[in-house]
């Protein structure tokens, strides 16, 4: 369980946490871990691939990164009135290794994990900290989506330099093939949610928020479908075009706002 050197008390003023405050301030603790986890792993696969020095040091600094935000995010659990741990499902803290070449699973891994999931992870930061009031969430929001905006350009700098390596034609072709999956994903990811605000609003971050919910740092379902929607529209298919990677047709299905 992370320690945190940062105040573990909400400020006086604070409005009360709830049950569902403390369950998403705990489920970030553990999405954290995981980020750091991968990426500590694809930094590995960096270094066998013999890729430029600059992204392996990006890849760790990753990685420390996601420990500081797994840390100020356990602080505001705290601040909240949590008192347990996170629970890691260690089967999900490493990058899955195929029997192909090693460039093709590091394609895969920066697209999915970085490419889509760091994009994405910025809009809905964004929306996450627009209402966040209390100091000691307010200030790990800020610190988050700083470091993500980083993140997400990592991902996509180690694609362009994936494609631009002998091997960049068949990547550029795996990116195609495997790239409606991977958004396929995305979207499942984006229907659990509701569906599980549909069947547990007590436990899920995004139904029925209250504002001072939105004041610990939590958001609306509405503002979740219109994030996501918006990197769907506004970052996938521009990147990805521009690296010549085609997109397939996107289902928008909510105002992207």
């Amino acid at each position: 369980m992370p320690r945190s050197r940062t105040s573990s008390r909400a400020s006086a003023d604070a409005p009360a946490a709830t049950e569902r405050v403390r369950r998403e301030w705990l489920r970030r603790v553990e999405a954290e871990y995981r980020s750091a986890a991968l990426t500590q792993h694809l930094g590995l696969w960096l270094i066998q691939i013999a890729a430029p020095p600059e992204l392996i040091a990006d890849a760790a600094r990753i990685v420390s990164d996601e420990m500081v935000h797994a840390e100020a995010s356990h602080a505001v659990y705290l601040a909240a009135g949590g008192t347990g741990a996170p629970l890691l499902a260690r089967e999900n803290l490493e990058l899955a290794r195929s029997r192909e070449v090693l460039e093709r699973d590091v394609l895969r891994a920066a697209v999915e994990v970085f490419c889509l999931g760091e994009t994405i992870a910025v809009r809905l930061f964004r929306r996450l900290r627009a209402e966040c009031t209390v100091p000691v969430a307010r200030g790990t929001l800020d610190r988050v989506l700083k470091d993500e905006v980083r993140h997400r350009d990592f991902g996509w700098t180690l694609l362009e330099w994936l494609l631009a390596t002998p091997r960049g034609p068949e990547l550029r072709a795996l990116a195609t093939a495997e790239l409606p999956a991977m958004l396929a994903r995305i979207r499942h990811g984006y229907d659990a949610t509701v569906r599980a605000a549909e069947d547990a609003p007590v436990l899920t971050a995004v139904a029925d928020v209250s504002r001072d919910e939105r004041a610990w740092g939590l958001m609306a379902l509405a503002d979740y479908a219109a994030a996501v929607n918006e990197t769907f529209l506004r970052d996938y298919v521009p990147r990805f075009s521009a690296q010549d990677i085609r997109t397939p047709r996107l289902d928008a299905r909510a105002s992207t706002g």
